[in-house]
């Protein structure tokens, strides 16, 4: 009879060994050292053995109990491995209906059809925050308290909106169950106002022109890596999002037609947007193409070219140059455009919100104003210069009003 010892000081040969135990239940002991449970019986007149597992993650008790139901199953008239295949199966069934693999299911599904900063957001929330509290749950068992507590966990972080945001993901993915026939309830609609209100705030920017010039004149002389300091002094010539900034790839940019082409998928429009690129611009990226070497991307990441810049680079940058975040972020660049175009540089209103891609009545022509918009992307670029040179004590440029007349 075995015993914990002796299966440890067993050693291999160079041929399978059987070790036996009791009752029928042996040790297999293979040459390259692995070392299985196995139980020999015959049932209905025909020779057959069962699987326990192997040692040590099954050990010397839990093999004898497995005997143990294997024999009173033979005592009853049924094979042990029928019994068996059909655990495993159970098992192999509850392992489809956990959160974890409907939610992963359901991300497969949806993210050719999102943009892709939805679908790293989603990610990010799903893998940080749900699958560890909740990925091995059977999607039928959980309650509206369990969820509540791991959004509770977030809140309590200091990331509201995350929060609710993990509500809102955890909700789609019950609901896709539902679907499929795997659930039949949303426990995340019992949530309705169970966490804090996210209070919506505008992005910090900076307006005036002398603290615009300063800002300019900082990012020229940030310290950090050069693909921060390009991704930076490009963030206000295009006044794009942040994420269609840093995820921006070669194959988008055409230096020489002086254009980027930010797909649909990037988008928050969900349409292809076209951005003309000035000639400070197609300078700034010129750098960039030499710093990113063999890297699809136009910002790589830090730890790997295959990779963009993470989405905390720029802010990170900004707070690194003394700028907190309730004085300016990289989202705030599209508001300083937005103002001062509109009540400097007068530029129509339309042409900046095309620009912007932002929403507009009537079919979205991705061309439309084009003309107009080359000529105020320019415009924008040789003003900040203007303010840049003002902050550094230069003398700038008899400032002109650009107007690019009647838009029809």
């Amino acid at each position: 009879m075995l015993t914990e010892t002796t299966i440890k000081r067993l050693k291999c040969g160079d041929r399978k060994q059987k070790v036996a135990d009791r009752d029928g239940l042996y040790l297999l002991v293979l040459p390259s050292g692995a070392r299985y449970w196995r139980f020999d019986y015959r049932f209905a007149g025909r020779r057959k053995t069962a699987a326990f597992g192997r040692y040590p993650k099954v050990s010397l008790v839990a093999a004898r109990a497995c005997l143990v139901a294997a024999r009173r199953e033979l005592e009853a008239g049924r094979d042990p491995n029928r019994g068996r295949r059909l655990r495993h199966a159970q098992t192999r069934l509850a392992a489809l209906v956990t959160f974890e693999a409907i939610g992963r299911e359901w991300m497969s599904q949806q993210a050719p059809a999102r943009r892709a900063s939805t679908v790293e957001r989603n990610t990010s929330v799903l893998e940080k925050y749900l699958i560890p509290h909740l990925g091995d749950c059977p999607i039928t068992t959980i309650e509206p308290p369990e969820l509540l507590a791991v959004a509770r966990l977030i809140e309590r972080a200091g990331y509201h909106e995350t929060a609710h945001r993990a509500i809102g993901l955890a909700s789609l993915i019950f609901r896709y169950a539902i679907a499929t026939g795997r659930a039949t309830r949303d426990p995340a609609r019992d949530l309705r106002g169970a966490l804090k209100p996210v209070v919506t705030q505008s992005h910090a920017t900076l307006l005036e022109a002398s603290a615009i010039g300063a800002l300019l004149r900082a990012i020229d002389a940030f310290p950090g890596a050069a693909v921060t300091r390009c991704a930076l002094q490009l963030a206000p010539l295009v006044f794009v999002r942040p994420g269609e900034l840093r995820r921006a790839k070669w194959d988008d940019v055409d230096l020489d037609g002086a254009l980027w082409r930010i797909p649909r998928t990037d988008v928050k429009t969900n349409v292809v947007h076209l951005v003309p690129l000035a000639r400070q611009a197609l300078a700034i990226l010129e750098i960039a193409a030499r710093l990113a070497g063999d890297s699809p991307y136009v910002f790589p990441g830090a730890r790997s070219a295959a990779s963009p810049m993470s989405d905390m680079a720029l802010n990170g940058a900004l707070r690194r140059l003394g700028y907190r975040n309730d004085e300016m972020t990289g989202h705030g660049f599209r508001a300083m455009a937005r103002t001062r175009l509109d009540e400097v540089l007068h530029m129509p209103g339309e042409v900046i919100e095309l620009q912007l891609a932002h929403k507009l009545p009537g079919p979205y022509n991705r061309a439309r104003h084009w003309d107009a918009r080359v000529a105020m992307m320019q415009a924008w670029a040789d003003h900040l210069d203007g303010l840049r040179d003002e902050a550094s004590g230069r003398r700038a440029a008899s400032p002109k009003t650009h107007r690019l007349g009647v838009v029809r």
